[in-house]
């Protein structure tokens, strides 16, 4: 059974506030500084915690494919696991609850890189001694022990070429996300840089969605009623595709405007299998969440010796960047993805 400090299973179901104390975490300081076990064992210490800190923790894509995945690593490697953050999108808040961990020691933190704003904290982190991976997307100006993620230029790219197959390389093109998220703009980067091969589409425009289904959902009802003849739309984050689906379905273009979007969930594959969404750019969660735990671990553990004393050397055991690939997800093997 995955076992939870009950302070810190308290939290989740609160949503986690910024006004929370975190309890300290008994027998944790230490844990990094043990002793290596003989080959082939691993001494777990019982009080060995790990901590994921995201924001907007109790959406459906985090929970189902981010927190179960590390939930799962820490059931099956017999240590403790939280999950905390702010219950919404808020940056300050993500900033504030790693700090907060900092001062509780953890045996290892995994961050979801939601923000560049976060590089101070992580560095903090890492400055206390505490192994430090980051997922999801990179932050620039952090000295984060390792990077697990999905090269978002390959989503945009990935995107870029599945609209121009879909629409002949001709017509307008539009797509939205988060804009000024680092890992978002990447990925409009990569679109970009395959459509301008195709004069024959024209690009007209870039919006916030602030991944919200419904501000998606409005935009793409402004697009259709000032391009009604507008051939695709591609979107960035999990909520736009929902968004931009809904209204093209009420407007009645449901297969005529070609949409592109991310990530998985059932509803998106649902949508896919309806043949309202075209593709879905579809992202290994679990791997980097599954594998950014065990990267700590190993660090924790010494798994791996490179040199006769590692930490004095500043090698790490881990590898520095992880890119955990994509999958694209259509109507032709959508039912293998909604079997799973």
């Amino acid at each position: 059974m995955l076992k939870l400090n009950a302070p810190i299973a308290g939290l989740l179901l609160l949503g986690f506030t910024t006004a929370c104390e975190l309890p300290p975490r008994e027998g944790s300081a230490n844990v990094q500084t043990a002793g290596v076990a003989p080959a082939g064992e691993v001494a777990v210490n019982p009080n060995e915690e790990y901590v994921m800190v995201t924001t907007a923790i109790n959406m459906p894509m985090y929970v189902n494919h981010d927190q179960a995945a590390f939930k799962r690593w820490g059931e099956k490697m017999g240590v403790k696991v939280s999950v905390l953050g702010p219950a919404e999108w808020d940056v300050p808040a993500q900033i504030e609850t790693i700090e907060q961990v900092i001062a509780t020691r953890p045996a290892g933190l995994l961050i979801n890189g939601t923000d560049p704003g976060i590089a101070r904290a992580i560095n903090k982190a890492v400055e206390a001694g505490i192994p430090t991976v980051v997922y999801d997307s990179d932050v620039p100006g952090s000295r984060r022990h390792a990077f697990l993620g999905t090269d978002w230029y390959q989503i945009g790219q990935m995107q870029g070429e599945e609209m121009v197959r879909l629409t002949g390389g001709k017509g307008k093109v539009a797509y939205m996300g988060i804009l000024g998220l680092t890992n978002m703009e990447e990925g409009f980067r990569g679109l970009l840089d395959v459509l301008r091969k195709y004069p024959g589409i024209q690009v007209v425009g870039r919006y916030d969605d602030k991944a919200s289904v419904e501000t998606a959902a409005r935009i793409t009802s402004d697009l259709l009623a000032a391009y009604p003849d507008i051939a695709g739309i591609c979107g960035f984050d999990s909520n736009s595709g929902p968004g931009i689906a809904l209204a093209v379905k009420e407007a009645g273009k449901a297969g005529k405007v070609k949409i592109t979007t991310v990530d998985w969930e059932p509803e998106h594959l649902q949508l896919v299998r309806d043949g309202v969404i075209h593709m879905l750019a579809g992202q290994k969660r679990e791997l980097f969440c599954w594998y950014g735990a065990q990267f700590l671990f190993d660090m924790v553990h010494r798994t791996n010796r490179l040199s006769g004393n590692d930490a004095s050397l500043g090698i790490s055991n881990v590898p520095n960047t992880v890119n955990t690939g994509l999958l694209r997800i259509t109507r032709e093997n959508v039912g293998q993805f909604l079997k799973k």
